[in-house]
């Protein structure tokens, strides 16, 4: 398999000119969460603390938007490959209006009510104020978020994966950039802290937005119409809601369950909140290679199976499932070899450090089996609109066995803070074998799109 792999240029050249550009991308998204978990961490214990379990709002709010977005990738990839430009364009229409009212809906609640969705997930007072105010500056960035969101998606389809990265790149240093200066005050700044890194992230998102905006009117690029936001093409929404409904239900039960983890270690003190913290932002970058090879191989394998061509595409996702494992390998490795930098730059307490080496040797673990289900269930099985798997999974693996070990070893049996981590990482290892199987069944290998919209 690897040997035909490599001697297939054109599936290289076309995997590789996605991967890498949806990869950086989301390196850089997950650098602006490590910036702030490194400079606030500098700053104090409790301000990184606080701010990570601020934006498992954001977090959630990404789930409920990575339901839209999904979309666009999936049917917008399959008419990309059948060269239907007219409904791509009413596809990223539906993905406006849909992102819109998620948007709104955190925007108010992050901005107006902070408190109460600060003790969702804390009962230390310092960390509810210190959160709060975080959440009244970002809130505005979650207004924006889910346009922007939508404005990458379409150009990934359409072969300007590459603009994605360059926007999300800048952003991303300006975002950095703009930390250091808020958070600590410097080049006569004023010393805002917290409030520093949730402006940083605004001025960010707006640049992110206009530039995206901005690049849509160029030639090639698939611009948004009014009309394709306002009118109902009633055959491409069910369409786009038979895909996005078990999607969602996917992203909600495992956006959930993340937060609901983050909750229970919130809750064991905060020493565990902060290892755990800083265990959540080395996970997510090393993710960033399993998320950009899952959203290119959706991307190819979807361009396939639009076209007609469903043998090519089977093949395809053939050799995606034997790099997933490759890829998997690889992270756990990197994890094991980040600890000794991570423990030299991060500030915590001698009982945080030790949770910290115990998260990151479990987190080794877990990293194979993210990275195969990540690539496999969210880049081949969704590529062929076989969305509701994912839904089914997480009902069994997550929610029927991580999330009520870890309540009930945190809040019951006073397990040791490690043991509950590793609760909390079983649904990933534990559902290789099924998602084998299922693989092997080719429900994935169709053909989404219609002949006359």
């Amino acid at each position: 398999m690897l040997k035909g792999m490599f001697s297939d240029k054109e599936f290289l050249r076309k995997l590789l000119r996605l991967t890498f550009p949806i990869a950086l991308q989301n390196l850089m998204l997950a650098l602006v969460a490590a910036s702030d978990a490194v400079m606030l961490g500098r700053l104090d214990q409790n301000a990184m603390a606080a701010v990570s379990l601020a934006t498992q709002i954001q977090f959630v709010q990404n789930m409920m938007l990575g339901a839209v977005v999904s979309v666009v990738a999936i049917l917008g990839a399959q008419y990309w490959g059948k060269n239907d430009k007219r409904v791509l364009g009413e596809i990223f229409g539906i993905s406006i209006r849909q992102s819109l009212v998620i948007s709104i809906l955190f925007f108010v609640g992050c901005v107006f009510y902070p408190e109460y969705l600060m003790r969702l997930f804390a009962h230390d007072p310092v960390l509810i104020e210190i959160g709060a105010d975080y959440l009244r500056i970002a809130g505005w960035s979650y207004l924006l978020t889910g346009v922007s969101q939508c404005y990458l998606a379409i150009m990934k389809v359409s072969e300007h994966a590459s603009r994605t990265a360059w926007i999300s790149s800048t952003t991303v240093v300006l975002n950095i950039v703009m930390n250091a200066i808020l958070i600590f005050g410097l080049l006569g700044a004023p010393e805002m802290g917290v409030r520093g890194a949730a402006l940083a992230t605004l001025i960010a998102r707006v640049v992110e937005l206009v530039w995206a905006i901005a690049s849509s009117y160029q030639k090639t690029y698939i611009r948004l119409r009014l009309s394709d936001i306002v009118s109902f093409n009633w055959g491409l929404c069910r369409d786009f809601w038979r895909c996005s409904l078990p999607i969602l239900g996917a992203y909600l039960f495992w956006g959930v369950g993340f937060t609901s983890y983050t909750a229970v270690l919130g809750h064991m003190g905060a020493d565990a909140a902060a290892a755990n913290s800083v265990a959540a932002v080395v996970r997510d970058l090393m993710c960033c290679l399993c998320n950009g090879l899952s959203a290119a191989g959706g991307i190819v394998v979807g361009n396939e199976l639009g076209a007609g061509r469903l043998e090519r595409g089977k093949l395809y996702g053939d050799r995606l499932m034997v790099l997933s494992f490759v890829v998997g390998l690889l992270a756990t490795v990197l994890v094991l070899l980040s600890i000794p930098p991570v423990l030299y730059y991060i500030k915590l307490t001698e009982t945080a450090r030790s949770y910290l080496v115990g998260m990151f040797v479990i987190l080794s673990i877990y990293m194979i089996g993210r990275c195969v289900n990540t690539i496999v269930i969210n880049g081949i099985f969704a590529a062929g609109g076989d969305t509701l798997f994912d839904f089914y999974s997480l009902a069994i693996c997550m929610w029927g066995l991580a999330v009520p070990c870890a309540f009930i070893g945190a809040f019951w049996l006073n397990w040791h803070v490690l043991v509950v981590y590793a609760c909390t990482c079983l649904d990933e290892v534990g559902k290789i074998p099924w998602v084998i199987w299922h693989f092997k069944r080719y429900k994935w290998v169709k053909n989404l799109t219609r002949e006359e919209l």
